[in-house]
């Protein structure tokens, strides 16, 4: 194999797909990343037997093969060689390395045999739509925060995204839980989706779906297996396995009776929750609202740091309250609100409340109260 190809394009390819390698792996073959050239197309391979990432990038090819070399390591070389270098690349299968040649610096990297290297076995496709970028990545960014990362419920430890009938209309929703909070998304279903079953995408596969999807214009197409799902844009192609578990019934958690309703001035509260909760302490990051006729009091006390207070005009008309939640899940929440204004629907001190962008109500938020 030898190639020449210019250096950015080859640390945005490697940008892409090395971080699913894991670094500490008791599998030498999985701390590697495949190289193949051929017909002026390098193609790069990473996986970690959960999610294989290929990107295709344009390279001159003065002779195809395939290879495999450390993915870290290969990484970290270009991205410290200078802006606009050209880099050759040249594997000898007789000495088993690859040679990295740009300007006046030569590498020589081990290689293991690509015929050791995994490949993800995808089945069938039973279904198969698409969906823009933009789209994908506000159910993403809408709902990743609240994730679970208690790896013993892993059912939680991901995305539910499923088909719903709201109305007589196919909705696509995507949900997220801790036992917390809950976040709910919801677009119209694309077409191919109709009897999709419900699945639950890997925490890490939208960590590194969503870093790929960054800078993308366009259409995504998505397929569908009974154990996998794969995403393909641009020359990308991401494959991962789907969690196999079954998602809680969100819907028992959502209240359907909070009848008082406080409007606020979104960013206005983020900020003030922010401050106050400067006082709370780290453990508990306790935040009480009082809310009265018109306006609402935060306030936060630390035995070691002392107490904050900070007072906003709001829009409630119901009986006065208290309740106490996590500042910082509150942060998560409201940080999600798109529109001026944030409304919260309340019961009492101890029943969730959801949350809502008054101008939108594609997305809706569940928060658990505390003892304060």
């Amino acid at each position: 194999m030898r190639l020449t190809i210019e250096r950015n394009t080859l640390l945005s390819s490697l940008g892409h797909v090395h971080s699913v390698v894991e670094r500490r792996t008791t599998i030498p073959i999985l701390s590697n990343i495949q190289l193949e050239a051929a017909d002026g197309v390098f193609s790069l391979t990473a996986t970690d037997l959960d999610i294989a990432i290929i990107e295709q990038a344009e390279a001159q090819v003065s002779a195809s093969g395939a290879t495999t070399t450390p993915a870290h390591t290969l990484y970290d070389i270009v991205r410290k060689l200078p802006d606009g270098a050209q880099v050759e690349l040249e594997y000898s299968g007789d000495q088993n390395r690859l040679t990295l040649r740009s300007g006046r610096s030569e590498f020589s990297l081990a290689c293991l045999p690509k015929d050791d290297f995994p490949t993800m076995a995808a089945g069938e496709w039973s279904h198969e739509f698409q969906l823009g970028a933009a789209e994908l990545c506000r159910l993403i960014d809408r709902t990743r925060f609240a994730i679970s990362t208690e790896e013993t419920r892993y059912y939680l430890n991901g995305i539910y995204i499923h088909v719903a009938d709201v109305a007589g209309v196919g909705t696509l929703r995507a949900v997220a839980t801790d036992g917390h909070r809950l976040a709910r998304v919801e677009m119209p279903a694309p077409d191919g989706t109709a009897d999709m079953p419900g699945i639950i995408l890997p925490r890490k596969t939208v960590t590194e779906l969503r870093k790929l999807i960054d800078d993308v214009d366009g259409a995504i197409a998505i397929s569908l297996s009974d154990t996998k799902i794969r995403f393909e844009f641009g020359g990308v192609q991401l494959t991962s396995k789907l969690i196999d578990g079954t998602f809680p019934d969100y819907e028992r958690v959502i209240p359907a009776g909070n009848d008082k309703a406080l409007e606020v001035d979104a960013k206005v509260f983020s900020g003030a929750v922010d401050r106050v909760s400067t006082i709370s302490t780290e453990k508990s990051r306790a935040v009480k609202m009082a809310v009265g006729p018109e306006s609402l009091v935060l306030s936060a006390t630390s035995p070691e740091s002392g107490n904050a207070t900070e007072e906003l005009a709001v829009s409630y008309g119901d009986d006065a309250m208290e309740i106490g939640f996590n500042s910082r899940y509150l942060l998560d929440i409201t940080q999600q609100i798109e529109g001026d204004v944030a409304k919260f629907l309340l019961s009492d001190a101890a029943s969730p409340t959801v949350v809502l962008d008054a101008n939108d109500d594609s997305a809706l938020y569940v928060l658990m109260p505390m003892r304060v």
